[in-house]
């Protein structure tokens, strides 16, 4: 489900591995935000998050989610939102090696890290939730706004949109593209350069820059209101009619 790599200089990789889409279930969820928490008390100087070949994580398992009341549900949405947190309030740089197609939950882990490689070709990325019935809260539109600006970030979340790599690349919402072989090899690689710098002056100048998304995250997360609209008629029927065309495939 999470595997744990750790290679040289005190990089880890924290490698989504529950086949076939990295679909993001509740134990998922928080093995992911456990594992962004615990890295820095384990000596860890840099993170990359990472998928499999053509596939970083198709977003929430939406099937999943739906068979859990409202009080089982809560805790998911407390650890989902927990990952991006602990990505924003990382005090060790986080590099996102999108390895295939990134959209929802996969791209919003992606918008919070310091850096995204992604594979180039024909992957997708995008925060697609209004074309699933959700809301996109204002922390991860600021997280979006940070990279691309206000109007690009507009104009992709309010239509859901998932547009190409190369697009992606473009207007900034990933920072470089790579053979899907190389993804993660390129992100270790960028990581290995910030490391290199003088550790404290870089530590430091790093939180001073991300402190716009440090503070998105400093009060309470929007979990009543996810809550709330995650059990709105419209988001039902919405969800529902989602799993009843996967499952029709």
């Amino acid at each position: 489900m999470l595997q744990l790599i750790d290679h040289p200089d005190a990089i880890r990789e924290i490698r989504l591995a529950r086949a076939p889409v990295n679909a993001l279930d509740p134990a998922l969820i928080r093995a992911i935000r456990h594992a962004v928490e615990a890295a820095p008390a384990d000596g860890v100087a840099g993170l990359v998050l990472s998928g499999a070949p053509g596939m970083f994580s198709a977003g929430l398992d939406v099937p999943s989610l739906l068979a859990l009341d409202r009080e089982a549900l809560m805790p998911v949405w407390a650890d989902f939102f927990g990952i991006f947190a602990a990505i924003a309030r990382s005090p060790i740089p986080v590099v996102a090696a999108i390895t295939g197609h990134s959209p929802a939950g996969g791209a919003v882990m992606a918008i919070h890290c310091d850096y995204r490689v992604m594979a180039a070709g024909d992957f997708r990325i995008g925060l697609n939730e209004v074309q699933v019935g959700l809301v996109v809260p204002e922390c991860l539109q600021l997280a979006l706004r940070r990279l691309v600006g206000p109007r690009h970030a507009e104009q992709l979340m309010v239509a859901g949109a998932m547009i190409p790599a190369q697009r992606a690349v473009e207007i900034g919402m990933v920072d470089e593209l790579a053979a899907t072989d190389d993804v993660v090899p390129q992100a270790i690689g960028w990581l290995r350069q910030r490391l290199a710098l003088p550790r404290q002056a870089m530590l430091a100048t790093r939180a001073i820059a991300r402190a716009d998304l440090h503070a998105a995250y400093a009060g309470p997360m929007p979990l009543a209101d996810v809550q709330a609209r995650w059990w709105s008629d419209e988001t039902q029927a919405t969800m529902k009619a989602l799993v009843a065309r996967l499952k029709s495939r």
